[in-house]
């Protein structure tokens, strides 16, 4: 009777073990799974538990880095044990009540294809569809990993590139400053223009496959976040101070940004309001916006709007994606950056990013 009871058991477990790996490798959805939600939990716990008693900045983004890699071990051995276990208990009426026999039976077929012969129509069929599960698990997930790192690649192109427009760690008042410097403002319409594009992208593969949201970017300063939240930033900082003149690009980034800020935040369970009023408070002070608009001054920023007008139209934009961009950049720990909210630990102050000298050939 207990042994039946265990058939029953080993079923159920069978089926959450494949609902899991269904939601998790062949949906394109966002979609939540208990098994790799606890597995994503104590991945995340341990890696984090390391890196947050870590001062050095590339140590610390180095112990992070290993995390989906892990994670990808772990979950793997979890879909096995469970079902190495659900076929045990299977196989635990059928193997003349012995559950040792029934685990070696079912370890057996998962594993090796089967050194353990089996008894019977019952057992062999339970055998056989063990055998091919295992199979197709492993299959399915080394399947899995191109898309992953395809999509990896297309996010860090603009990222790196966004390091020579806006520094590392990225910060949307240099964005503007730099190509005011050059007098190449006008550069920044294909910038707007290359994020939606991305911001969308990011929206569609990160939420369908939310490990990608755990790979660091090889630049131990930055973040694709942090990338983001910068051109975001610069493009409400455009509309704010220069409504005549900024590009009609700057709203569909802002648009899409900020869906996507909050689809992302959402998807890793974080709370995020949804619909904010422009008048809301946000973390990013007065102080804080004069001091951006100075540092564009100085870089040959020609302002249409006074900035104590301006102030209000920034902050009714900002207010749409800030507390997505805070409540991830805590949660994912990233490297410190201006404007991108708290972090766990102690934190030294984010920096401004330094910018390169001015240096140009001698005269002859």
């Amino acid at each position: 009777m207990i042994a039946w009871l265990g058939f029953v058991a080993g079923v159920g477990l069978l089926l959450g073990t494949a609902s899991s790996i269904v939601k998790t490798l062949l949906l394109p959805r966002s979609s939540r799974s208990a098994f790799t939600n606890m597995t994503s939990k104590a991945v995340r716990g341990v890696f984090m538990g390391v890196a947050t008693r870590m001062e050095d900045l590339a140590a610390r983004e180095r112990v992070l880095a290993g995390g989906p890699a892990a994670w990808l071990i772990a979950v793997l051995a979890t879909w096995l044990v469970s079902l190495l276990a659900g076929f045990g208990l299977m196989l635990w009426p059928l193997r003349g009540g012995s559950l040792a026999a029934a685990l070696t039976a079912a370890g057996s077929s998962l594993f090796t294809l089967g050194f353990v012969l089996p008894h019977g129509r019952g057992e062999t069929v339970v055998t056989f569809v063990a055998a091919a599960s295992g199979l197709g698990v492993v299959a399915l997930l080394i399947a899995y990993l191109p898309a992953l790192y395809a999509a990896f690649n297309r996010r860090e192109t603009l990222v790196t590139m966004l390091e020579a427009l806006a520094g590392a760690p990225p910060w949307g008042p240099e964005l503007l400053a730099r190509q005011a410097l050059i007098g190449e403002i006008r550069y920044l319409n294909e910038v707007y223009d290359r994020w939606t594009e991305w911001a969308a992208d990011i929206s569609e593969s990160h939420t369908n496959y939310r490990t990608l949201v755990y790979f660091r970017s090889p630049d131990p300063t930055t973040s694709w976040l942090l990338g983001l939240l910068a051109v975001l930033d610069a493009a409400a900082l455009h509309l704010a101070l220069n409504p005549e003149s900024a590009p009609a690009q700057a709203r569909p980034v802002l648009r899409v940004g900020y869906l996507t800020m909050r689809a992302l935040a959402h998807g890793m369970g974080l709370p995020v309001n949804d619909d904010p009023h422009p008048d809301d408070p946000i973390t990013l002070t007065e102080q804080d916006f004069a001091e951006a608009v100075e540092h564009l001054r100085k870089a040959g920023w020609t302002f249409e709007r006074d900035p104590g007008t301006a102030w209000p139209q920034f902050q009714g934009w900002r207010v749409n994606y800030e507390a997505a961009a805070h409540a991830l950049a805590h949660y994912l720990d990233l490297p410190p950056a201006p404007w991108s909210g708290p972090r766990p630990g102690h934190r030294g102050p984010p920096q401004l990013p330094v910018r390169p000298p001015h240096r140009e050939p001698a005269q002859g």
